[in-house]
């Protein structure tokens, strides 16, 4: 995937998208235009904001149990506070992250395996700054394995 990144020859397109639905159709209808009716083509897509996984299988199972009225109770006596916002912060985060992998899996699908895709994680930040800008540069650098 590097070499078609990185070969001068090849001029190309590089599409940015986020693993939503509409921005999802959006790049799968470019794809399909820019292929159709011009002589450029789509090197890679790039996919900005992408949750991460909060929790592996057996994970969610105890997470699920922890969610339970008494449970949740116990846990905010013992932590010394409501503990009910953070669970569902959890259980909304796991709907997401669980919606867009199915926008992700379409856009994989629609893209077929010869354009690369490459995806940069959702940042939880306010403010955008030089540190942002490493963390992306970071990302994206992993993702081409560098």
């Amino acid at each position: 995937m590097l070499d078609i990144l990185s070969d001068p020859a090849i001029t190309g397109l590089v599409a940015v998208t986020t693993p939503e639905e509409m921005p999802v159709l959006e790049t799968l209808e470019l794809a399909e235009k820019v292929a159709k009716e011009t002589t450029v083509r789509l090197s890679a897509v790039v996919v900005n904001r992408v949750l991460p996984e909060l929790f592996g299988r057996s994970e969610e199972e105890i997470f699920e149990l922890l969610r339970q009225p008494e449970l949740t109770e116990t846990l905010s006596v013992r932590a010394g506070g409501d503990v009910e916002p953070l669970m569902e912060g959890a259980r909304l985060a796991v709907t997401m992250r669980r919606t867009r992998a199915a926008h992700l899996e379409r856009l994989r699908q629609g893209l077929g395996t010869s354009v690369p895709i490459f995806y940069l994680p959702y940042l939880f930040t306010r403010f955008h700054g030089l540190r942002t800008t490493r963390q992306v540069a970071a990302s994206l650098g992993e993702e081409l394995g560098f």
